[in-house]
């Protein structure tokens, strides 16, 4: 339980020999004769154990070959202070985080380690404490790389959770992206969060809550990076970076539609990651919803590689709000 295996299963019966597949994962579950492995994307896998035909401990998914050594634990601290909550609590080792609603990231529990309590104590607190805030109880639950949690993602399936949105988190170098083939030069950066910016930002339905302006300014060194539009019109193309020690941030790259496919994004990007290299930073990150099939694209090509994903899971019973 909780290593990472192969196992080989039969699929079928066809002449003259049967039929083969194997799943790798974490083995996550074994009970009342079947088992549970939760792929790297998270997707848990159940076998019967009657269809088992071989398996076997197999060492850790190996270091990828491209952008910096990170441990997901690491990572996630550092994307959880470039997003940082209006109110937070600890549980042990778990934080819980509450910003009003805005964004799940802002508003989940992340558990990095032990909650100082068996499990179904912990959730009956985590759920309280959301309850007490008016807030569905999500729990942030991280898959497929060192330092992830298989393992609770198993157990609150078990329990009736149920997993919405999926995120990867992408890393590179950084140098690389400062040195793009993009025209920065009609990029403007501001320490301030201002009322243009906002205009393009998409979670902004109408007036941007007091929340939503808290989380975007917090972290430790914050850019925004704005490409004006026509005049009175919302800017074309948007962005924002945290600087945090080695690592750069990206968030909130955004163009207008009629805008995108012109080389807005990239010059965002470079323009933010010159800046974040002047500060000292030489690794990179971002998150990008697994459906986000034009941003996967864009960040592939500029040398973004999958270090891990992220899952939401909700408690079971609960509205989103």
């Amino acid at each position: 339980m909780g290593k990472r295996v192969s196992v080989r299963l039969i699929t079928g019966e066809r002449e003259p020999a049967p039929t083969f597949t194997d799943v790798v994962g974490v083995l996550t579950s074994w009970t009342e004769g079947s088992l549970a492995i939760t792929r790297r994307t998270g997707e848990a896998v159940r076998i019967a154990e009657s269809s088992l035909v071989a398996g076997k401990v197999v060492p850790a998914a190996p270091a990828r070959r491209r952008g910096p050594a990170a441990t997901a634990p690491e990572l996630d601290r550092v994307a959880a202070r470039a997003w940082p909550p209006m109110i937070s609590e600890p549980l042990g080792e778990w934080t819980l985080r509450a910003s009003g609603g805005f964004t799940r990231r802002a508003n989940s529990v992340l558990p990095l380690g032990d909650p100082g309590t068996g499990l179904d104590e912990a959730l009956r607190r985590v759920t309280d404490w959301y309850a007490a805030r008016e807030l569905p109880a999500y729990i942030q639950v991280s898959t497929g790389a060192e330092g992830t949690q298989e393992l609770l993602a198993a157990e609150l399936e078990s329990r009736g959770w149920t997993r919405e949105v999926s995120s990867r988190i992408r890393t590179a170098a950084l140098a690389p992206i400062g040195d793009l083939d993009a025209d920065a030069s009609a990029v403007t950066l501001s320490r301030q969060l201002d009322d243009a910016w906002l205009a393009r930002y998409q979670r902004s339905s109408g007036e941007p809550s007091p929340e939503a302006r808290t989380v975007l300014s917090g972290g430790p060194s914050v850019w925004f990076a704005t490409v004006a539009g026509r005049e009175g019109d919302a800017p074309d193309a948007i962005g924002r970076c945290v600087v945090d020690g080695r690592w750069a941030g990206f968030t909130a790259v955004e163009v207008a539609p009629e805008r995108r496919r012109k080389g807005l994004a990239k010059a965002v990007m470079t323009a933010l990651a010159r800046k974040a290299l002047d500060e000292g930073a030489s690794a990179a990150y971002l998150q990008v919803e697994t459906d986000n099939d034009g941003a996967q694209a864009l960040y592939e090509g500029m040398g973004f590689t999958v270090h891990h994903s992220y899952h939401h899971w909700r408690a079971s019973g609960q509205d989103v709000r």
